[in-house]
């Protein structure tokens, strides 16, 4: 079969987009990573599709799948470029999108110079919604909330390594470094990331704290590796350093492919990202009926 795709990017965390609005192609987890692919398909972190509201009140359906084919819950980048998406494609004229995602509904909003505001929800501290399972491990005081140690190779106490847990709508567990670019993101990343204490895995943020307004960020996210920048995990690194007592409200995040704004008021709240998003090119890529 023949599919139309558009090929996007927020903060170089880059994407397929699928419009299923008047369809759906029936797509199984082979075509997904197919399509993720750089070398024999189009290549991209993760793939969204857009499918028609589900209900009344809300606009659209958003599908997210990783390069690995698995569906889940959140990817904040990709919500800013859904919202581009529906919006240069003529599928909608709002400014303000209600979507239905996996995790629950979010509401991204264009603004007139182009960049994109997604309302991310309030983060999720209850270690059983993460889902996190401590086991037999005890949580770090640390400011005003705390910090799990992680032992990334079982019976050898010195490769353990100390996160904030958190969901936003998805797992992220956020370490401190102090310096991004020496992190062992490649390292650490892969064994945190399937640490049997985290259930359905865990995307991993590495947090550089520059000043109280200013983090620089890596993520290794679940069934992606490192990508050039994660939404999600942009604020979840944010929530992450001012529960801990070293960030204000209102944070620049610099990841490898871009800048990211978030703001947040604190527990009860909800997480506030603005970012830009961007169309790279059309195309049409021929996929087999049956994979």
């Amino acid at each position: 079969m023949r599919i139309s795709f558009t090929k996007m990017q927020g903060a170089g965390n880059d994407f397929v987009v699928l419009d299923e609005t008047a369809g759906q192609f029936g797509l199984t987890s082979a075509h997904y990573r197919l399509l993720a692919d750089r070398h024999f398909g189009v290549g991209a972190d993760q793939i969204l599709t857009v499918r028609p509201s589900p209900a009344a009140g809300i606009d659209f359906q958003y599908i997210i799948h990783n390069a690995d084919g698995a569906e889940v819950e959140q990817c904040g980048n990709g919500a800013r470029c859904f919202a581009r998406f529906v919006r240069d494609r003529g599928l909608c004229s709002k400014d303000t999108i209600r979507v239905q995602t996996l995790a629950g509904v979010i509401e991204p909003r264009l603004l007139p110079d182009g960049r994109v505001v997604v309302n991310m929800g309030e983060p999720v501290f209850e270690l059983s919604a993460v889902p996190f399972d401590s086991g037999a491990a005890q949580a770090l005081v640390y400011g005003a909330w705390q910090l799990w140690p992680l032992e990334l190779v079982p019976g050898v106490p010195s490769s353990t390594v100390l996160a904030a847990v958190l969901s936003m709508g998805n797992p992220h567990a956020v370490l401190l470094v102090d310096d991004v670019d020496a992190a062992p993101v490649l390292a650490q990343g892969p064994l945190v990331q399937k640490h049997p204490a985290f259930v359905r895995g865990v995307n991993v943020g590495f947090m550089q704290i520059v000043d109280r307004r200013q983090i620089r960020l890596r993520v290794f996210e679940r069934g992606a590796g490192e990508t050039l920048a994660c939404g999600s995990g942009a604020c979840a690194a944010v929530v992450a350093g001012i529960r801990l007592g070293l960030l204000d409200g209102s944070v620049e995040v610099q990841a490898r492919g871009g800048k990211l704004g978030m703001c947040w008021d604190g527990p009860g709240t909800s997480v506030l990202m603005t970012g830009q998003a961007a169309t790279v090119f059309h195309g049409e890529i021929d996929l087999p009926d049956h994979l």
